[in-house]
This record gives structure tokens, C-alpha cells and sequence, in this order.
């Protein structure tokens, strides 16, 4: 299938099985085999914690520099095709697009624009966002809707709220132009809280995005659940102060070769025993 067919097919029943897919892995470089393996994991890992809607987020890794047809390096990154949960994504399955969006690759599948629209943006913009993770989960979603956004009712909140920006809503991701917003609003920050819509964390690879975005999200359940004990004058909330010194002490568990040395070990330990496959 050419790259134009494959950016172009219809959306349909006939979406192909993953299972059922050849390995790729002889036909590509070990760099980006390992990447793939990589980022199946941490779609499965977000499947295993239910972070998931549907086939209707996205997490995206970016590949070391190939040349494109002109012979020029060109950046490209890897993303779920469309129509896949998070819990059957394989490393072969995924898709590999160039930053205008056109698959660099022949595959059965095609991706969703939105996922597109808002990865390709951060990728673009910043040199260490090797990985991109974008959930719609209930408790993120609550929080991005409360004009105060995350507080410090809890600690887990305290290691990432230095870390988390906001950015307003505006509509489903479908609109180029959104894109230069999302980087403006985003900055250097590792986290972003997309309003009226859900999270978002980026990496150095997808270890660090996946603790982050742990963090984050049991951050966001913590605060739910305790504004469900009661009224806000009875909840209490850490000093700004406070907050900077606890963000201060866990920094160290997002630096490459801490959490994901120390973690990511153990998850795909856990994932090889209650969900294999994910390396196919």
C-alpha cells in the first residue's frame, strides 16, 4: 500500500486484527524496533491501569531522524492506528507518520487526526518530548473542568503541580492552527491539563511520560475523592510554599535513568504475566 493509500483509507469494519499482523521487526532498525516495543508497552500499561477511552486518545514516540524521499533527514514518530484499543496494540501495529501527518510506512491501518493535531505539536516544539501521553479519564477530566485546576490537597498533586500548565478548550483537535497554542501554553512544563477534555505528559522516553502521567492522574482521583467528603472550607490545602518543596524532593524520580530504572522494570514484569504481546 502506498503512503498516499494509507493516509487516505476510509475508516471501516475491516480494520485488521494485530494479532494476526507479521512481525515487522527484521524490517526495521533495532533503534526503532526497541521503540516500538516500548511504546506498545505503554499503551497496554495504560490500558492495564484504565486509561483509556475507547480508540479515542493517544500516546506518541518520536524515531530517531530517516531520510525522507528527496534524501533529506526528516523527524518522524510512531502512533496507535485508529480503531485499536490501548490493551491489543502490538509493536507492528503501530504507525509510523512524518510531522505533516503522511504514513511513512505500508501498513493495513490509518490514525486519527485529532491525535495528529496535538502530538505532532509537542513533538515539534520540544527536543525532549520523546514521548507524548493523552488520556480522556474521568478524574482527569473533573479536575481540567474546576476553574481552581489541580490543588494541593495531597502529595501526589505537590510532585507534579510546579510541573502542570493549562490550556483552554477549543473544540475537538481537528484545527492546525490550535497547535501553536497548545506549545505556547504548554512552555517548558512536562504536564498539561487540556481544559474540558483530559491530561497530557511528555518525556524523555516513554518511562518518565507513563510515571508522570501516574502521578498525575492519582493526583486528579485523590482530589475527586476527597471533594466528595465534603465542602471545600473542610478540605486543606498545603501552602504554595509546601508544594515547592515536596515538587523539589520528587524531582529526582522523573530524571532519565531514576523512575525509569526503578519502575518501568517492574511494570513490564507485569505486563508479560497479565497481558503478553505487546513485543509482536
Amino acid at each position: 500500500m502506498s503512503e498516499s493509500n494509507a493516509m487516505n483509507k476510509e475508516p471501516g469494519f475491516g480494520i485488521p486484527d494485530p494479532a494476526d499482523l507479521e512481525s515487522i521487526k527484521g524490517s526495521v532498525s533495532d533503534a526503532e524496533w526497541s521503540l516500538r516495543c516500548q511504546l506498545a508497552a505503554t499503551y497496554r500499561l495504560c490500558a492495564m491501569y484504565g486509561w483509556t477511552d475507547l480508540v479515542f486518545t493517544h500516546i506518541s514516540a518520536r524515531l530517531p531522524d530517516e531520510p525522507n524521499a528527496n534524501g533529506d533527514m526528516e523527524e518522524r514518530f510512531l502512533i496507535n492506528p485508529y480503531g485499536l484499543l490501548f490493551g491489543e496494540i502490538t509493536a507492528s501495529s503501530l504507525v509510523k507518520i512524518d510531522l505533516n501527518g503522511n504514513i511513512c510506512q505500508d501498513t493495513p491501518y490509518f490514525i486519527n487526526p485529532a491525535g495528529f493535531t496535538i502530538h505532532s505539536a509537542v513533538h515539534a516544539a520540544r527536543e525532549d518530548a520523546g514521548c507524548v501521553i493523552h488520556v480522556h479519564t474521568p478524574y482527569g477530566i473533573a479536575v481540567s473542568v474546576q476553574k481552581a485546576g489541580l490543588r494541593r490537597y495531597t502529595q501526589f498533586s505537590m510532585q507534579v503541580q510546579d510541573d502542570l500548565a493549562y490550556h483552554d478548550y477549543e473544540g475537538i483537535a481537528l484545527d492546525l492552527d490550535e497547535r501553536e497554542r497548545i506549545v505556547k501554553d504548554l512552555g517548558s512544563k512536562s504536564l498539561l491539563m487540556l481544559r474540558n477534555h483530559g491530561t497530557l505528559t511528555v518525556g524523555p522516553n516513554c518511562a518518565i511520560a507513563f510515571l508522570r502521567m501516574y502521578f498525575l492522574e492519582n493526583a486528579c482521583k485523590a482530589q475527586i475523592l476527597a471533594q466528595a467528603a465534603g465542602s471545600e472550607d473542610a478540605l486543606h490545602e498545603e501552602p504554595a510554599e509546601m508544594g515547592n518543596r515536596v515538587y523539589s524532593q520528587g524531582a529526582a524520580a522523573f530524571m532519565p535513568g531514576m523512575g525509569d530504572n526503578l519502575v518501568w522494570p517492574a511494570l513490564i514484569r507485569s505486563l508479560k504475566r497479565t497481558n503478553p504481546g505487546y513485543d509482536q
